[in-house]
């Protein structure tokens, strides 16, 4: 998709506030600081209408952009932050929970995970999550720039592994910086909200 036209819509904290439109979303989840903003950033084509912020975890609503008038992406809270006290991140997962569980208009989830390490604890959780759920993912592992390109075969297969990856599902190789991965995630997307 060529993107022309990209805007926040709204940040909201509960289904009362989600934009009331049919238009197909795709949420974007990932750790506070696997490269969402960036990755947002790099498929619309702007520099930042994503934040991207030296603070990880600064997200803490889910912020809904409105792409090109055809369909929204969704920007869910990064997890898995020291610095948030436990009540917040206990808000937050219900915040995330109900959007994902209750969202009629969610066609699928990129989850993002950083190439350079094994997924966590929580990326893991996520994937099981969607899986159990039966919500379409679309997993990108970013910062692929940051790794030999020899050596893509043995941290990918390190991902898949951990993650008990489903063949069925769609696992790209992103970079910001490269745009490595760029058009296959627009092409998985497309697919997803079609």
């Amino acid at each position: 998709m060529k993107v022309h036209d990209a805007e926040i819509v709204i940040s909201a904290v509960s289904p009362a506030q989600y934009p009331d439109t049919p238009l197909p979303e795709i949420a974007l989840a990932g750790r506070s600081n696997v490269g969402k903003s960036s990755f947002i950033n790099t498929l619309i084509n702007r520099k930042n209408l994503a934040r991207t912020s030296s603070k990880p975890g600064k997200t803490q609503t889910l912020n809904f952009y409105l792409i090109e008038n055809t369909l929204h992406f969704v920007d869910v809270p990064g997890y898995g932050y020291a610095k948030v006290s436990k009540t917040e991140r206990a808000k937050w997962g219900k915040m995330i929970e109900t959007y994902l569980e209750q969202r009629e208009q969610l066609r699928a989830v990129v989850s993002l995970v950083d190439l350079r390490h094994a997924p966590s604890q929580e990326d893991i959780q996520m994937y099981e999550f969607l899986k159990y759920y039966e919500i379409p993912v679309i997993v990108v592992a970013t910062k692929a720039d940051k790794i030999p390109r020899g050596k893509w075969n043995k941290h990918e297969s390190m991902i898949k592994k951990s993650l008990s990856f489903d063949p069925a599902d769609t696992f790209i190789l992103f970079s910001s910086i490269t745009k490595q991965g760029k058009e296959e995630a627009w092409k998985a997307i497309e697919a997803a909200i079609k």
